[in-house]
């Protein structure tokens, strides 16, 4: 395309006039500036849209903003701004997260040298709700380098690196290929939470070149109004987090249909869709350990029974008994671990008194102690008989005597 940007950074935007200021004056900053902007808007009922428009006369014809017709959730509205992006490659920003100055170019120099498809930053900044206390994290699956690392082209080691390593889903810590996308058709799934986890997985096993970069260029802001932290009952909690295996799973499976390996190899699809189920109904659980398992059942038919149809009693039974035994399992690992505490503490105990008792002994080899007086005693073999030398010399002087000898021996 001709004039097309390096990068397009796509905003998706709802009820965010308190942060995207902040988020469009780090994007200004940038020291790229081959770029565009899309900002689209999911029907905020706030000023954001103003704010926005204030922004426009200072990037130039770099920025546009589009307004999606109805509430559509953060997926959907990021694959609306993909379909109207031009740039060689796609950055998804969230309206109340910042990037470094040098985000874009730290992503797009090892993109253009390496001719990747996807660059992966493993390290990014956490920030409270007003944008301060910076604090570096590391995603707890990553297993760090120190340098740009590309990652086998081979799908296998790529399922090998989900599985042994997770990876983090979130598309802000991501610059990836736009044909890449549009060619395999990786786009968002409509549900909230996950989406972005089950587009990353499309990234990992379509991207012929995905490289690993040691960078730090997203700065997540902590907000109280994030889709995934907001004020929720505990059943609508545990709801919001059980869309995502009871609707995107079948979008998941289609995805993996698409590529030959798990064509092929039915146990390698499976463990992908136990992967991200596992790690779904994990996270339900944490949610609703104090639920009864028949409200998370009639939660689950009357959300979802009209997209399951006549299996919705079956799977909203399933998901209960699922979340049950996940509890189950949660207290047997807490009393485990409350045993080998106790045990550890048991241990420590007694390597303390044997400490003690080593004192005591060593104590009381430095006291004043006399032995008992050793008794010796002669070798009985050393003792000889001499009664036979007294009876030859008493037979020698006077025979009479031998027989007297004799007689009082005996």
């Amino acid at each position: 395309m001709e004039n097309a940007p390096a990068i397009s950074v796509i905003i998706p935007m709802y009820n965010v006039e308190k942060y995207i200021s902040e988020t469009l004056d780090s994007i200004l900053a940038q020291t790229f500036q081959d770029f565009e902007v899309i900002v689209v808007n999911d029907c905020s009922t706030d000023s954001s849209c103003a704010v926005v428009g204030n922004y426009i006369s200072k990037f130039g014809r770099r920025m546009k903003l589009f307004d999606n017709e109805r509430n559509s959730g953060a997926g959907v509205t990021r694959n609306r701004g993909l379909l109207r992006a031009t740039g060689k490659y796609i950055y998804f920003l969230d309206a109340d997260d910042m990037i470094t100055p040098t985000a874009l170019e730290e992503m797009y120099i090892p993109a253009k040298n390496f001719d990747a498809d996807v660059v992966y930053c493993e390290r990014f900044f956490k920030v409270n709700d007003a944008g301060e206390n910076p604090q570096l994290h590391i995603y707890r699956g990553s297993k760090l380098i120190d340098k740009p690392t590309l990652e086998s082209d081979k799908v296998e080691d790529r399922f090998n690196f989900l599985i042994r390593r997770d990876i983090w889903g979130g598309p802000s810590n991501k610059l990836v290929r736009r044909n890449l996308l549009l060619e395999n058709e990786i786009f968002f799934p409509n549900l909230t939470p996950c989406e972005d986890h089950i587009w990353t997985l499309g990234l990992l096993f379509f991207a012929k070149k995905f490289l690993r970069i040691p960078n730090s260029i997203h700065v997540q802001r902590m907000t109280r109004t994030s889709q995934t932290r907001g004020k929720r009952t505990p059943v609508q909690s545990a709801i919001m987090w059980l869309s995502a295996p009871v609707l995107g799973l079948k979008f998941l499976d289609d995805m993996l249909g698409k590529i030959d390996l798990f064509q092929r190899n039915i146990q390698y699809r499976y463990l992908v869709l136990r992967y991200l189920t596992v790690k779904l109904f994990r996270s339900t659980t944490k949610r609703s350990s104090k639920l009864q398992m028949y409200s998370i059942y009639e939660e689950i038919k009357n959300k979802f029974g009209d997209k399951l149809g006549e299996h919705s009693v079956l799977i909203a039974v399933l998901c209960a008994l699922v979340i049950n035994y996940q509890k189950d399992i949660v207290s047997n690992d807490n009393q485990i671990a409350g045993l080998n505490e106790q045990l550890t503490i048991s241990r420590q105990r007694i390597a303390e008194l044997e400490e003690q008792l080593k004192v005591k002994l060593g104590e009381s080899s430095h006291d004043t102690y006399q032995p008992p007086p050793t008794v010796k005693f002669r070798d009985p073999r050393s003792i000889r008989d001499y009664s036979h030398v007294q009876r030859r010399k008493i037979y020698l002087r006077n025979p009479r005597q031998l027989t007297r000898a004799n007689s009082s021996k005996f």
